[in-house]
């Protein structure tokens, strides 16, 4: 073998590096989590397929029902894993666990979108498919789409998108695309929970973006991960959003979490805005400790934020 083909052409820690030959090692994989029953929490999870096409899957979480309750129809937590999006998945052990507590905290249906990772997939894509995902998700509005647990059991007049560092950017731009959509109507998004947010800044170039995208995103001149470029921001479909930033991001993403609440209060939308920081805490602490006293209670702040009436 050329050693000259393992040469390492570039190199973004803790996320990957890229090989001569084109080859990507990642520095932070996860082991894969089959579907299964929680025997704490009774959580259920089981994967669905959303498109032959591409491969991408979700996974669903799925709470434990008393049988009185079983008619009552639950909220639905559409989420969206963190990762610079070049890492992570909804499938590995981090994501089930922090998803795990969440669907059991929040006595919500989970739905968590396996979106494809750059840079073997660059940018927009992981956008493209969380897009798909949430048309495939309104496919059971009529209640006849193809998964059983959505047909039956979701309330989607309560639907919240969720997510954290690349999956809050996510978030934010799919409750910005339905509000500016025809035909979703019918999937009331009530509310959007962006965590510790990965936002690109107008004065910083961002190397990562650059490398996983082209064109605009890349030039930070682009809304999906630029909100203060949108001209479509007031059109959020959420009548709430809720926004957590860490005081010790490590990525030093704190301040663009807060940037993003008063560009948002700027913008003409009209609905309720919340700023939470977690003190003393790092960059989604929360996905790697789920279960320490800070993430519970950041936890549970978000099921009373999609509890609410």
């Amino acid at each position: 073998m050329d050693s000259s083909a393992s040469e390492i052409t570039h190199a973004f820690p803790p996320f990957f590096l890229v090989h001569r030959d084109g080859s990507v090692k990642r520095l932070m994989v996860a082991d894969y989590a089959p579907p299964t029953v929680d025997p704490q929490t009774g959580v259920e999870s089981k994967d669905v397929l959303i498109s032959p096409e591409t491969g991408v899957k979700a996974r669903i979480f799925l709470p434990k029902i008393n049988v009185p309750d079983q008619q009552k129809k639950l909220p639905l937590i559409i989420h969206y894993h963190g990762g610079g999006f070049c890492i992570g998945s909804s499938l590995d052990i981090i994501t089930a666990r922090m998803l795990t507590v969440l669907t059991f905290v929040a006595n919500a249906i989970t739905i968590s979108v396996d979106y494809r990772l750059a840079p073997e997939h660059l940018l927009p894509i992981g956008y493209d498919d969380s897009w798909s995902a949430l048309q495939w998700i309104s496919t059971h509005l009529n209640r006849e789409g193809p998964e059983l647990w959505l047909n039956q059991l979701v309330d989607f007049g309560r639907v919240f998108l969720v997510g954290e560092s690349a999956g809050a950017a996510i978030a934010h731009h799919m409750a910005v695309r339905v509000g500016t959509t025809k035909g979703l109507e019918g999937l009331r998004i009530r509310g959007a929970v962006i965590v510790h947010p990965y936002f690109v800044d107008n004065d910083q170039p961002d190397e990562l973006v650059r490398y996983l995208s082209p064109g605009p995103i890349a030039a930070n001149s682009d809304p999906k991960l630029n909100p203060k470029v949108d001209t479509d921001l007031d059109k959020m479909c959420c009548e709430k959003v809720l926004v957590f930033v860490a005081e010790n991001d490590g990525f030093g993403l704190k301040p663009r979490g807060v940037e993003y609440c008063e560009t948002l209060k700027n913008s003409g939308w009209k609905g309720d805005l919340e700023l939470v920081e977690n003190e003393g805490e790092d960059h989604c602490f929360h996905v790697f400790n789920p279960t320490c006293e800070s993430a519970l209670v950041l936890v549970q702040k978000v099921a009373s934020f999609v509890n609410q009436d």
